[in-house]
């Protein structure tokens, strides 16, 4: 991330590992055309959707800072934002789910920072400064909608991943890119859209992050509300797609109540979707996220937890009755006869943390070769370790100097030499260290003396499994940023030619005079060099329309001409309109 990136209040909180995902807005390299795209797309947005939008979309455009005349700048959203307690940062077009959502736990919203070309101009297939400043941030204005985003966030990055998830990341985030760069050929297309629906077709049971994934998408994203007669729009996808905002109302998409049952319904993020979902009120959008957290390892723990982990291959954090948490990346469970957890295995960098602040002494640079630990009770005795009180652990032989042995009910026994031990603020103890340590499960030896200090954990359950670290500091390197970068479009001479064309009526409307000789000569020029550019002759039409001068009855004749153009029949007829209106 560049030292020229300012924080505010909001973004100074974010944690370190999330900075190398924020970007500089490049506001130097949107062109005049572009300019243009924004503000055709915004006017037509805003005509339309203050009948169909929830009555917080308009409302939201003044609170949040964001202008149909022109691409938003970042700083001078978060100037606005953080009244709400909000702010927005830059990315490069997607990022990692879990990334995405700890943005949205600290309040910050993540805007890519590109703009879709002319010829995406109704529906992007790549998240663009459209959809994510125009649709997600109005209705962040809403104070019960922004505390569901927010604990959406929370929750969300703690969603457990599959391995195959991060794979299905990139090939959607790679299709994306293509389809928005006009130099990318047919074929490349074909091969990626390939990909994406054959790790679609097998990618098997649905992990928790491709889960909240879902609800996410029929929420935040292609959300409705109201009843299923005649609801209204609040998701961000459709708050900034012309094509799909309209169509989505009509009887072409079908229309569901929202429930839990949006967590397994899949999309495709490249195309319309055929079906929509309804919630009657935001309360219940909340209402539903609490029904699937109670669902998630994050509260229900045990041995599908650990094992969600460890087939994600990703750090993953485990907290035990005590609360003691144990993260790194999780490679074995050892379970009983009853199908119970009774030892927990990491491999590499391991952190251990209370209340999620690390133990002194206990990060990944000492336990560097990973990290195991016995659970449950002891054999015969009634008294979980973890509800001894001092007496009882001097009875039971574990106090400092004291070579003992530990047999637990799942048959693992420590045998060592008790050191020390670390209690949390409550005295409660937490880990028991021992040295010239034998570990073993029954005939299995899981840790030698040779290896050092043995440090055990101490809990007899597992009551949550999520992802990521318990301390965010915990780990240097957390997330990865993609490799495939969002292609930058080269424009030829002919396309800088035109794009200068744009900015010459861009800079007559904005002085509010209009010097219709120069105006003249510059849609000579389009028509002789640009003959299929529709969008700049209505912005001449809007300087000239009732001007009951020469150009006037000229430029709609061309845009009457260019209407024969069935792909952009629609587009020039709705100009006109907004017009004209």
């Amino acid at each position: 991330m560049k030292e020229t990136i300012k924080f505010n209040k909001v973004t100074e909180r974010l944690p370190k590992h999330l900075h190398q995902f924020i970007v500089k807005q490049p506001y130097e390299e949107y062109t005049a055309q572009n300019q243009a795209v924004w503000r055709y797309v915004m006017r037509m947005n805003i005509d339309f959707l203050s009948k169909v939008a929830h009555e917080s979309y308009l409302e939201g455009l003044k609170k949040t800072g964001i202008s149909e005349e022109e691409i938003p700048k970042m700083e001078g959203m978060n100037r606005i934002l953080k009244d709400i307690g909000w702010a927005a940062v830059s990315v490069d077009g997607f990022i990692p789910p879990n990334a995405f959502m700890e943005f949205q736990a600290y309040n910050v919203l993540v805007i890519a920072s590109d703009i879709r070309t002319i010829d995406h101009l109704e529906y992007t297939p790549a998240p663009d400064i459209i959809h994510e400043a125009a649709g997600h941030a109005p209705i962040i204005a809403n104070p019960e909608y922004a505390e569901y985003l927010r604990r959406f966030g929370e929750i969300g990055c703690k969603a457990i991943s599959s391995s195959e998830d991060y794979e299905m990341y990139e090939a959607i985030r790679l299709l994306s890119i293509l389809k928005e760069d006009p130099n990318s050929s047919e074929e490349i297309i074909e091969n990626a859209q390939q990909k994406v629906e054959t790790l679609q077709n097998t990618m098997g049971e649905l992990s928790e992050m491709a889960q909240i994934r879902n609800l996410h998408w029929w929420t935040v994203e292609y959300g409705l509300i109201g009843t299923l007669e005649n609801p209204k729009i609040y998701g961000a996808g459709l708050l900034s797609s012309i094509g799909e905002s309209k169509k989505c109302l009509t009887a072409d998409v079908e229309k569901l109540p929202y429930s839990i049952k949006a967590a397994t319904q899949n999309f495709d993020i490249t195309k319309p979707q055929p079906q929509l979902f309804v919630t009657p009120d935001f309360a219940h959008l909340s209402f539903v996220l609490e029904e699937f957290a109670n669902k998630m390892a994050l509260r229900t723990g045990g041995l599908s937890g650990v094992q969600k982990l460890i087939k994600s291959q990703n750090i993953g954090t485990v907290e035990l009755s005590t609360g003691l948490q144990i993260s790194g990346v999780f490679s074995n469970v050892i379970v009983d006869d009853n199908n119970k957890p009774v030892y927990l295995q990491t491999t590499g960098p391991t952190a251990l943390a209370s209340r999620d602040k690390e133990l002194i002494g206990h990060g990944t640079d000492y336990h560097l070769e990973g990290f195991g630990s016995p659970l449950g009770k002891l054999k015969g005795i009634n008294l979980a370790i973890e509800d001894m009180f001092p007496k009882d652990l001097e009875v039971y032989g574990i106090y400092e100097g004291k070579k003992t042995v530990l047999l637990f009910e799942g048959n693992v026994k420590v045998e060592g030499e008790v050191i020390t031990g670390k209690r949390d603020l409550k005295g409660k103890i937490l880990l028991i260290s021992f040295k010239n340590c034998t570990v073993t499960h029954n005939d299995k030896v899981l840790f030698q003396p040779a290896w050092g200090i043995y440090d055990m954990a101490v809990g007899k359950d597992i009551i949550s499994a999520h992802a990521g670290p318990a301390s965010v500091n915990s780990f240097k390197n957390l997330g990865e940023v993609s490799k495939t970068k969002t292609h930058k479009i080269s424009y030829s001479e002919e396309e800088i030619k035109l794009h200068k064309i744009y900015q010459e009526i861009a800079e007559m409307r904005k002085s509010g005079e209009v010097d219709f000789k120069k105006l003249i000569a510059v849609f000579g020029k389009l028509k002789a060099n640009f003959p299929t550019d529709w969008l700049l002759p209505l912005e001449m039409y809007e300087l000239v329309y009732q001007s009951n001068k020469t150009p006037e009855t000229e430029i709609l004749a061309y845009l009457t001409q260019l209407q024969k153009n069935k792909k952009h029949e629609q587009l020039i007829a709705n100009g006109i309109r907004l017009i004209t209106k």
